[in-house]
This record gives C-alpha cells, sequence and structure tokens, in this order.
C-alpha cells in the first residue's frame, strides 16, 4: 500500500534512518525521496536516472578514448536507454507475471509506477537497441557489444541500491550480524500507521534478512572495477566480444547464486529446485563463457 499521509509541495519526506543493533541493521527508510504535489519522487527512480548518467559519461570517456564523434555516442545511447527500459519493463511483465499482463497487455505501460523491471528482460533490450542503433549506422554488430558491456555492470550496481533504498529484493532470514530489518518491508501496515515512525516493540519483532541487493550492488561493482581494469591493459580485446561475454559470464553466475538466499518475488516460484531468475540466468552464463573463450584466442 502507498503512504497517503498528506505531504505540501517539495517537502522532504520523512528522515530516514539506519541503526546498528548487535545482531542486526535495522533499515527504516523512505522509499519517496520527495513529494511534488500528488507526484512521489522515488528513490529508485532516482537511482535509474543516475545508473544512466554514469553509463553516459563512462561510455563518453571511452569514446573519446578511441577517438569516436561525440555524435556516435549520443545515437547509440538514446537507443541503449530505451531498449533498456522497455526491455526490463516488458521482461518483468512476461518472466514473472503473464498471469496479470498477457491479458491486458496495455497494464503493462498503465501500471508501471506499481513497479516491476527485470535485469533480463533490460539485458534482451540493451541487445535490440544495439542491434538497432549499428543497423542505422552500419555499423558491426559486436561494435557495441563489447563497449556498453564495460559499463553495464556500475548501472547494475546502482538501480541495485535502488531497490535498497525501496526495501524489495529482500534475502531470507538469517542470523549473520550484518542481517538488515527491512522495516517498510515486513512493517509496512505499521510504517504507514505511524508515519515511518515504527515503535520499537514492533521493530523488535522484525526478522534480520540477508540484504540480497547490496550483495548484489557490491558485486557488480567489483564486477565494474574488473571490466575497466582489463579494457586498460587489453584495449586490443574490445570488438572481440571478449567484454560482452565478461559481463554476461560474470553478472550472472552471482544472480545465479544470490537467488539461493533471497526471497522469491513471485507466488509461482514456490516450491521450485531452481527458480525463474536461475533458469534464465544459466544460458547467458554459457553465452557469456562461450565469448570470454572466443574473444580470448581471437585476441591472441
Amino acid at each position: 500500500a502507498r503512504d497517503s499521509t498528506p505531504r505540501h509541495i517539495g517537502e522532504l519526506t520523512r528522515q530516514n534512518s539506519i541503526k546498528m543493533n548487535i545482531l542486526s541493521i535495522v533499515w527504516n527508510w523512505d522509499p519517496t525521496f520527495i513529494m511534488l504535489g500528488n507526484l512521489d519522487i522515488r528513490w529508485y527512480g532516482l537511482m535509474w536516472a543516475l545508473a544512466i548518467l554514469a553509463a553516459e559519461r563512462i561510455c563518453h570517456l571511452t569514446f573519446r578514448h578511441e577517438g569516436l564523434p561525440p555524435r556516435t555516442l549520443e545515437s547509440a545511447f538514446i537507443w541503449i536507454v530505451l531498449g533498456t527500459f522497455v526491455g526490463a519493463r516488458v521482461g518483468h511483465c512476461i518472466f514473472y507475471e503473464p498471469e496479470t499482463y498477457l491479458p491486458e497487455p496495455w497494464r503493462i505501460i498503465t501500471d508501471i509506477r506499481d513497479g516491476g523491471m527485470a535485469s533480463h528482460g533490460a539485458t534482451i533490450g540493451i541487445l535490440l537497441g544495439i542491434w538497432i542503433f549499428v543497423r542505422r549506422n552500419h555499423l558491426p554488430f559486436i561494435w557495441g557489444l563489447d563497449r556498453i558491456a564495460i559499463v553495464a555492470p556500475l548501472s547494475g550496481a546502482i538501480i541495485r541500491l535502488g531497490n535498497l533504498f525501496n526495501s524489495e529484493i529482500v534475502g531470507y532470514t538469517t542470523d549473520v550480524p550484518w542481517g538488515f530489518k527491512f522495516v517498510y518491508h515486513d512493517a509496512r501496515r505499521a510504517w504507514i500507521e505511524f508515519n515511518g515512525d515504527v515503535p520499537a516493540e514492533i521493530i523488535a519483532d522484525i526478522p534480520a534478512r540477508h540484504p540480497a541487493q547490496l550483495y548484489e550492488a557490491i558485486a557488480y561493482f567489483v564486477i565494474f572495477i574488473g571490466g575497466v581494469l582489463l579494457y586498460k591493459k587489453y584495449p586490443a580485446k574490445v570488438g572481440t566480444l571478449f567484454y560482452f561475454g565478461y559481463c554476461l559470464a560474470t553478472i550472472f553466475t552471482f544472480r545465479f547464486f544470490v537467488e539461493f538466499i533471497k526471497e522469491n518475488q513471485v507466488a509461482f516460484e514456490e516450491g521450485m529446485t531452481l527458480i525463474m531468475g536461475q533458469w534464465l540466468s544459466i544460458p547467458l552464463i554459457i553465452t557469456g563463457a562461450y565469448f570470454m573463450i572466443k574473444g580470448i584466442k581471437k585476441a591472441a
């Protein structure tokens, strides 16, 4: 349920709080950054915007380093961003909630503020965006794959921080000392009733969980750093699909294993040995490993 507490235009949301206990971290974060009339600007949306900005800036640096004209980046950026958004949204609706959206496909657009973006769908959308761009500019398909793969992990890390601010994609309950008590996720009714200032006795009953989205954010940032270091040391591998393979293999290998400690996102995953995210990751891991090996041989 949404928080219906009225706020003045431009009023900042409640004070977010992060408290560390002996055996857990209390994560009491308001998903809304600011209210503009009836429009709520959410941290998740800001993280998407930041992810896009970071990708654009880093691509700008790599294009300039390779002597490519700025107009090339502008054209590529439009199609890739569009493909990312469309792919992420449509992918979620088809992979995770087909029974809801296939009978009424217009809800893919009308219900977008209710959330639902899938990284596997975003990957497909990015590939489609690159394909359209290279076709329009008469460039080889692999020209764009390696270049966007260098920055993609950083964007993924930033978006996962958006999931953290949203208190979504949480892990199973745990007794590890860095477990998070997600107040908005596990006590949402009380969070709304008390205007975010949930009493300590209610918070005490909230179980600590693995901060799975934070695990992913950290892993993707490390993968990004690794990709940048490889790019600086082996620039000749750009165009061999090595970096594209590196991105797919590393991101989705981690995604496959982190799913074992994440709560299921949809009801039909209950009882499955491998959930939807893992099944979708397997072909991407295999594809990534293949292109890494092929890229190494081609550059040798």
